[in-house]
């Protein structure tokens, strides 16, 4: 077996394996032997079935596959052996492979293209600067979170008199013009009609200030003009109240307001656990410590942003983009070149920011341990159970559940990432200059606009 490579320029390669029949021979016979013993044909006992007939079924499909093998892994090899750091994967030269007699053939060539990874360096220093905003913490902040909490935890209770957000729940029947019930009409037992959804104003006011057995008439198409809404209402599937119209009686019998919770102990207690905040002033220091680490996580991801863009700016370097699109259209076969031609150039800042993100890594010696990567998958676990309002999930809950969450693949390489990218980004902090400006909510969200 002989390998080389040879060097087109400093971004594209082409490395050539070469194989005779000794090199390959040995394994295509082994798997022949192993295809005789397992055999089972007619008109011959098993593991008699003479190696000639085998060799005659099977030899060239046999010969293929272990060559495949056999080519595949020696150019992993190679490749790491020689240290190459290529980008995507070695591509065949078809035309040259597709000539390749398998079946008459002994010596055999095949050829692949490689995409060479650039050699760069770095290009940023104190003298660089980046902006962290810290978004300032206001009233309207605090009150609107306090809100979000009383909402949470509250409730609905019975009301005497109907009020426009109210919930009423009753019967709704068919009437005829003279307003009184079709027999055998549409109607529905225990519906339910929130009052802040009827779209006409004129119907929407006779909901209003009623109460407990009151009947209201109504046009329920012009009350609803969403027929999915109708449906709803009356129980029915929408296909079947696609041309319903006309006047309905709703009678109601229950009236439901939603109340939110009070603020005080009892509160504290549903959302942090009994005892752990007892006092107004001790929730309103909790909960500008969570709206803290909140305008932080946005803080810190406009500041990643601001320190991608600035490396990118500053490492300029070439790819061997020729390649590439190449290699993108061979692994997504669905995908055209004028698609991969589209969003190549959002592609090409990815890959880019892949290989700095890289190179910082080598360089500053960063590695990812096991205890990191469960950390950050129980910090994804606790967020993701505060946002669902699963407050009283305990440690070892807590525990279990990521490391589930890491069994998976795709779950363990996305959390990987980001823990790479927030060492990175540590990384850089300290390389730049960062300077801190304070500003408000409204005008941080104006810096994503530009």
């Amino acid at each position: 077996m002989d390998i080389s490579r040879e060097n087109r320029d400093d971004l594209n390669a082409v490395i050539t394996i070469r194989l005779g029949k000794a090199d390959y021979e040995g394994k295509v016979e082994t798997v022949l032997k192993d295809y005789r013993k397992k055999a089972n044909i007619k008109g011959f006992r098993p593991g008699m079935v003479p190696i000639g007939l085998i060799r005659k079924m099977y030899g060239t499909a046999v010969k293929v596959d272990e060559i495949n093998k056999m080519v595949s892994e020696n150019v992993h090899k190679y490749l790491t052996d020689e240290k190459i750091e290529i980008l995507g994967d070695p591509l065949p030269i078809i035309d040259q492979n597709e000539k390749i007699d398998f079946e008459n053939s002994d010596d055999l060539t095949f050829s692949f293209e490689l995409g060479l990874a650039p050699v760069f360096e770095l290009d940023l220093s104190q003298k660089n600067k980046v902006i962290y905003h810290e978004i300032i913490i206001d009233d309207k902040m605090k009150n609107d979170y306090v809100s979000s909490y009383t909402r949470r935890y509250g409730e609905f209770r019975n009301a005497g008199i109907s009020e426009e957000k109210d919930i009423l729940k009753g019967k709704i029947e068919a009437i005829n013009e003279t307003g009184e019930v079709i027999p055998d009409g549409i109607s529905a037992e225990e519906t339910t009609l929130a009052v802040d959804i009827i779209k006409d104003e004129e119907i929407k006011k006779t909901f209003i200030g009623k109460k407990e057995n009151d009947l209201i008439d109504f046009d329920i198409r012009k009350a609803f003009p969403n027929t999915a809404e109708i449906a709803g209402l009356v129980k029915k599937e929408t296909k079947d109240c696609e041309n319903l119209d006309g006047n309905f009686r709703f009678t109601i019998k229950e009236i439901s307001r939603f109340f939110p919770a009070e603020e005080g102990p009892d509160l504290y207690d549903r959302i942090y656990g009994e005892g752990v905040i007892s006092t107004s002033e001790e929730f309103m220091k909790k909960i500008e410590e969570e709206i803290s680490a909140n305008l932080s996580r946005e803080s810190n991801y406009k500041l990643m942003q601001d320190i991608r863009r600035l490396a990118l700016e500053k490492t300029e370097f070439p790819l061997p983009e020729e390649f590439l699109k190449k290699w993108l259209l061979r692994v997504n076969e669905k995908t055209t070149s004028e698609e991969i031609e589209k969003e190549f150039d959002k592609f090409r800042e990815d890959l880019k920011w892949q290989l700095i993100k890289n190179k910082v890594a080598k360089n500053a010696g960063i590695k990812l341990t096991e205890e990191e990567l469960v950390k950050e998958a129980e910090n994804i676990t606790r967020f993701q159970f505060r946002q669902y309002g699963l407050y009283y999930a305990n440690d070892e809950q807590i525990t279990n559940y990521a490391k589930e969450t890491l069994k998976r693949e795709d779950d363990a390489k996305r959390i990987a990432d980001k823990i790479l990218e927030d060492k990175v980004l540590e990384n850089l902090k300290e390389t730049v200059k960062v300077e801190n400006k304070s500003l408000t909510v409204e005008e941080f969200n104006k810096l994503f606009e530009k």
